[in-house]
């Protein structure tokens, strides 16, 4: 059936290879890869977006949740698509290597010669920002038969999709995460704080811990030219000294693989995400259990890690935590937003809160190669994702002092803008949200904001020694943190989860819950006019402020 030779393009899987990008040659033709393909989900009416827009209005005592066994069942792929990639695979000399029906997920195994000749599409060997990556451009192909029920293949692609959205602070600096690897010192400890200090200053509820509650975190390993893991990680040895010396219990922690994923500490710039992800989600929320969920930074991997954490019906995650992102780039690769944006929308779906940080480079949110735009950092501008901003946070005697975080391009400010990729959210038609830089009616970010100024930043122990970083990508676990605080309350008082709170925050009656920012703006260069301010309500640089943790916990239980 699927060895058909009538072909047509996948919608949204063009690529383009990135500016700057030198072709080395072609890929190994015998090298095997391991790509994931996505299909439609079973159901003729799944749980589309206004279905869990519509949910997420609604008190969190009143909501409908699908178990995960009932999305399965619902809104997973149907066995006989899966027996039409099964067909199409034999044909191709392609392996079925795992089929998940919840997540409409099939992966195959093949050699780049197999699937270049499957999906109509040639591997190149490419290098870009000095290091190489097999890369593809132009659209996949795919046979007619099996138009609309494949709606997405990744993994041909290799380059990476993210950065780590945390900054340092050095010893008289700050270096953002492309610092060498080792250069930690022992940070001068002046104007930064404890986890529990910054529980204290935001106001979150005491009593619960997380438990009962499982907290996911996402992270992504560096990888070498055959897929295998190289580096990101964390040392069990370095947790224990964190939480000892906080006087904090220690939180049950485990690493996960997805896509060959494994925690490889020691070997890469990025150990100090994961190593402040967990330390703040588990200072904030110790009764929790945590799951780190490590996969490969390609699309697939990406993708995969969030399904595997939505879909973990042993460890049944309640909210997610993902600091890493990039610039939103509509000329790169649709289908990964799709699939990544159809993976948090299913965790809405599901009770799950999904919490993102929204980037460490201000409303340009540059990589290399800046374009001179502004840009919504990615998955943060997901409509269904609780974008996390960044603050300066200065306390004295227990007066607090709170402008947006903006050091410029040495020392990082908070993402925030206008996505160019999503649309407005119903929950945001009252927040004056500008228009975006594409002059259409965009999803704005961030959400919610909290302490993030590498300046101000957080206390936490990595390779040995106690250092400081900030970076928005704190304030994802933090607010993960709250969430699972929460969550034990609202599980113990109705039975559920809060899950997706966007449209809650936003509403009029949600007023008092978020101290607002108004002072600053997220213009890292200085050279976009300052389009992006702080003021009275909702910002592209604040959100709608730092939360009141007790209040949060108070509209989210009513």
């Amino acid at each position: 059936m699927a060895s058909s030779t009538n072909r047509v393009a996948l919608v949204n899987s063009a690529r383009k290879l990135p500016k700057g990008a030198k072709l080395v040659g072609a890929a190994d033709p015998k090298q095997e890869i391991e790509i994931s393909v996505r299909l439609r989900a079973r159901s003729t009416q799944p749980a589309d977006d206004e279905q869990v827009m519509a949910l997420g209005a609604q008190p969190p005592r009143e909501r409908q949740y699908l178990s995960r066994a009932e999305f399965a069942a619902q809104m997973g792929a149907d066995p006989a698509d899966v027996a039409r990639i099964d067909d199409f695979a034999h044909h191709h000399d392609l392996n079925v290597k795992s089929v998940h029906l919840a997540s409409r997920t099939v992966k195959l195994t093949g050699t780049v010669k197999a699937l270049s000749a499957a999906f109509g599409v040639k591997l190149n060997k490419v290098k870009h920002e000095g290091a190489t990556y097999r890369m593809r451009k132009g659209s996949v192909q795919i046979p007619a038969e099996l138009e609309g029920i494949v709606v997405g293949v990744h993994g041909l692609d290799n380059r990476p999709v993210a950065q780590p959205h945390f900054r340092r602070k050095m010893a008289g600096k700050t270096t953002d995460k492309t610092a060498k690897k080792g250069a930690i010192a022992h940070a001068a400890q002046g104007g930064s704080f404890s986890v529990d200090e910054i529980a204290k200053l935001y106001n979150f509820p005491g009593g619960e811990t997380g438990a009962g509650q499982c907290i996911a975190i996402i992270e992504l390993n560096d990888i070498d030219s055959k897929g295998h893991p190289t580096g990101a990680g964390y040392k069990t040895s370095d947790l224990k000294t964190f939480f000892k010396r906080a006087g904090i219990p220690m939180p049950q922690i485990a690493p996960a693989s997805v896509d060959g994923g494994a925690n490889k500490p020691g070997h890469s710039d990025a150990d100090g995400e994961v190593v402040l992800d967990i330390e703040v989600a588990g200072a904030i929320a110790p009764g929790a259990r945590i799951v780190v969920y490590f996969a490969p930074n390609t699309t697939n991997g990406f993708i995969d890690a969030v399904k595997a954490a939505v879909h973990d019906t042993a460890r049944k995650p309640s909210v997610i935590s993902i600091s890493w992102g990039g610039p939103e780039d509509p000329a790169g690769s649709q289908q990964f937003v799709d699939g990544l944006n159809e993976a948090i929308r299913d965790a809405a779906a599901m009770g799950i809160t999904v919490c993102v940080a929204s980037g460490d480079n201000g409303s340009a949110d540059m990589g290399q190669g800046w374009d001179g735009k502004p840009h919504a950092d990615f998955p943060a501008s997901s409509p269904f994702a609780l974008a996390c901003g960044g603050t300066n946070l200065k306390a004295s005697n227990g007066a607090i002092t709170e402008v947006v975080w903006n050091g410029g391009p040495q020392d990082g400010a908070g993402g925030g803008g206008v996505s160019i990729v999503f649309p407005r959210p119903a929950y945001q038609a009252h927040a004056h949200v500008p228009k975006s830089p594409a002059h259409s009616a965009g999803r704005g970010v961030p959400d919610v904001a909290g302490d993030a100024d590498p300046a101000t930043g957080y206390q936490i122990f990595l390779n040995g020694v106690g250092t400081t970083i900030g970076g928005t990508s704190a304030v994802a676990p933090l607010m993960a943190g709250l969430i699972a605080r929460i969550n034990e309350a609202t599980t113990k008082k109705f039975g559920k989860t809060v899950g997706f709170i966007n449209p809650l925050i936003y509403a009029s009656h949600a007023q008092g819950v978020f101290r607002d920012i108004t002072v600053g703006n997220n213009d890292i260069t200085g050279s976009l006019h300052g389009m992006y301010k702080a003021g009275p309500g909702w910002d592209a640089c604040s959100g709608l402020g730092v939360p009141n943790g007790a209040a949060l916990q108070n509209l989210l239980a009513a």
